[in-house]
């Protein structure tokens, strides 16, 4: 007997119908639902353990997405042929949920909760990334976990001067602004996109536009919950509580931190130690068998809460930062180019304890990033990596490769600088490394700048250098009072209200990132950020023209150099040759990488080598294949062959003659083999090109002397 479920059905703007199902798959989950619009599909569950670990202080919160193949229609590639760990893109959309949904959860609930979404089917009109959100929340609003949701997520871009939600991937193609926007009935939890190089007040537009659509979709969960019977949450107890203790701590240790606060070190350390000190000196009143009695837990937590107020208070009160700086003030910046000899491309670029070594290596066609996806599939000719080791922030740390934090901040920097390369005209593929080298807010910007730096340095002609801010926030909900921070530390990140990190040119905004810790963030003081953001960018780029102004003029001396010639279709097997032995042949015999695709024109050739001989060398042999040979030229050619009538002569490879025995010399010839040998090489002039057969009728003896004619006698 089939089970009983429930649909809740609701449509967006311009009609198209959106639903949410509960109570017909993964029914053992916490909570499960199937959200469908068009034919994409995606199931999602969430699961939550009853009682937190010991000693957890915080909520292990997993969130997984997955595209599986079939929903698309595919097999995957590989020898397993079956979908095997995340892509970058599921991890990127995993973090889309994640930093949409965690703000929401009660502070004080620590029970291991995993969520997991799976698209299982795929309609190629109708993208997954901005309903995996809404999936996630849905499966926890019909469950009993405890959650100050709904929230949605949806992808708004401005194609022309119209606003479209969740559009079709043409439109995406075209659109000018293309951001997702997370959002909970009454507030922006989370904003990320990139753009070409738009303003403030359409960026703006762009969210409150989303923020409609969104309000939409949170009632339909709260219907949807109703409809179930999901209204009540379960009961939980994680936290151990002590009001006595933790008004002890306030009492001694707030003036202090408010104090050091107060100081401004601009030295990350030295604050440590200094706020390290005042707990320290709360612990020495009590004996060595009390401190093995009092609760670490709540010694942790409650001496966290009392510095995080003092902190912001101070902040609010004084409009000084912790390291001293004014709120909008940047932090002092010094950078460099050319400083890896043998890069293509590099510079280093340092803002206050935040430093960034960047590279940029150029390469071919064949270096190209392949990407075998259940939904995208192609290539990629812009990458970039950023790495963030342990040591950048004084750690010990083992090095288990990239995880989730340095794919987002690299796809973030990645979305900033690619609308400025010029990937149209530029045959290269682009490849560029940011290794932070220390870390205190920011490095995400840092990456950006430096990466600039070192495209200008390798001679990528950008269309204009991009610079990055992070913006932060401190406020009091109680007084309304609120101060945005300009260049946030990572304390300032850690212990604020807002991290919005924007990126842009002189013209306008090429990407953002912006997740928002509290309730109630208003649009006037959104669009204050944005204006104070674009102030601090200016300046940041004004420092980084200091240090190099534009592009290059030339390529670096070890940079690979790569040039692209057009074919005609028919002279793309003449240059492969039989089996491919003499594309393989030239690059053998030249050292350079050659590499031929066909073309709406021909076929495209591209000769890519590391100097400028073995380019010269692989181009000449190719331009010689697909020359075309014309009357009245002169060619150096090779005798292949010998007849009674004449010698086939090769004037251009693969490209044969006849030099008829008349032909060779102005006296007669009675034999050939008595003047020509094969292999000698001749100059002959091409003197006929027949209409019928094409075949060519070549003369040696135009090219010598006449002789005279002797008198009668």
């Amino acid at each position: 007997m089939k089970p009983q479920y429930t649909v809740k059905k609701f449509t967006l703007a311009d009609g198209r119908e959106m639903s949410i199902e509960t109570g017909r798959l993964a029914k053992q989950a916490d909570g499960s639902v199937v959200v469908r619009m068009g034919d994409t599909m995606l199931l999602a569950t969430v699961v939550s353990s009853k009682e937190a670990k010991e000693g957890v202080d915080f909520l292990p919160l997993s969130v997984d997405y997955q595209e599986k193949f079939a929903s698309a229609g595919k097999i995957p590639g590989g020898f397993l042929k079956r979908e095997g760990r995340l892509s970058d893109y599921e991890v990127l959309i995993c973090r889309l949920v994640d930093r949409a949904l965690r703000p929401l959860f009660p502070s004080d609930y620590h029970a291991d909760t995993q969520v997991m979404i799976s698209l299982i089917s795929a309609d190629p009109n109708v993208l997954p990334d901005a309903l995996a959100a809404l999936a996630a929340s849905a499966a926890l609003s019909v469950s009993d976990i405890p959650f100050d949701g709904p929230i949605s997520e949806v992808r708004v871009v401005k194609k022309g001067e119209e606003y479209i939600v969740n559009p079709a991937p043409a439109d995406v193609e075209e659109a000018v602004l293309d951001l997702i926007v997370a959002g909970s009935m009454d507030n922006i939890m989370m904003v990320e996109g990139e753009s070409q190089e738009v303003g403030e007040d359409e960026m703006l537009e762009g969210i409150k536009v989303a923020h409609e659509a969104i309000k939409v979709q949170c009632q339909a969960q709260v219907e949807l919950a109703q409809e179930v019977g999901a209204t009540e949450k379960r009961t939980y107890d994680h936290e151990p509580k002590d009001e006595e203790f933790e008004a002890k701590i306030r009492k001694e240790c707030y003036d202090q931190c408010y104090e050091i606060a107060k100081k401004g070190s601009a030295d990350k350390t030295e604050r440590s130690e200094a706020f390290a000190a005042v707990k320290d000196t709360f612990l020495e009143q009590y004996s060595e068998e009390e401190l093995e009695e009092l609760n670490g837990f709540l010694l942790k937590k409650y001496f966290h809460d009392v510095q995080k107020d003092a902190v912001r208070n101070c902040v609010l009160d004084t409009k000084k930062r912790l390291d001293g700086r004014d709120l909008d003030e940047v932090r002092p910046i010094w950078s460099e180019v050319d400083v890896l000899p043998r890069a293509h491309g590099s510079a280093v670029f340092t803002r206050g304890e935040t430093q960034s070594l960047t590279t940029v290596t150029l390469g071919s066609k064949m270096d190209e990033q392949m990407v075998d996806g259940a939904i995208h599939s192609g290539y990629n000719k812009f990458i970039l990596h950023y790495n963030f080791p342990g040591f950048s922030t004084g750690e010990v740390r083992p090095n288990r490769g990239p995880g989730r934090r340095e794919v987002g901040h690299g796809n973030l920097a990645m979305r900033a600088l690619k609308p400025m390369l010029p990937m149209e005209d530029s045959p290269y593929t682009i490849r560029i490394v940011s290794d932070i080298l220390e870390s205190n807010g920011s490095s995400s910007m840092a990456t950006v700048c430096a990466g600039a730096l070192a495209l200008m340095d390798a001679g990528i002609k950008i269309k204009s250098p991009v610079s990055g801010i992070a913006m932060g926030m401190i406020s009091d909900s109680e007084t309304g009072r609120y101060a945005v921070l300009s260049d946030i530390l990572g304390d300032e990140d850690h212990l604020g209200d807002m991290d919005f990190k924007v990126t842009g040119t002189d013209k306008g905004i090429t990407a953002c990132q912006m997740d928002i810790k509290i309730d109630g963030l208003s649009y006037d003081v959104l669009k204050e950020a944005l204006a104070q953001a674009n102030k601090g960018r200016a300046h940041i780029l004004n420092e980084m023209r200091s240090t190099l102004a534009e592009p290059r003029d030339e390529m670096k001396e070890n940079a690979p150099r790569l040039v692209q010639l057009n074919i005609e279709r028919d002279m793309i097997g003449a240059v492969i040759g039989p089996g491919g032995k003499i594309i393989q042949e030239i690059q053998r015999e030249s050292g350079a990488t050659v590499n031929i695709e066909e073309t709406e024109k021909g076929g495209l050739v591209s000769v890519f080598a590391a100097d400028k001989t073995a380019l010269d060398d692989a181009l000449g042999r190719i331009k010689a294949i697909v020359a075309v040979p014309e009357v009245g030229e002169v060619y150096e050619g090779k005798v292949k062959a010998i007849m009674p009538f004449g010698a086939f002569v090769e004037v251009l490879p693969g490209k044969d003659g006849l030099l008829h025995i008349s032909e060779i010399k102005w006296e007669r010839v009675e034999k050939v083999e008595e003047v020509l040998e094969v292999g000698e090489e001749i100059k002959v002039k091409l003197i006929e090109i027949d209409k019928k057969t094409g075949k060519y009728r070549l003369s040696r003896k135009v090219l010598l002397p006449k002789p005279e004619k002797k008198e009668e006698s």
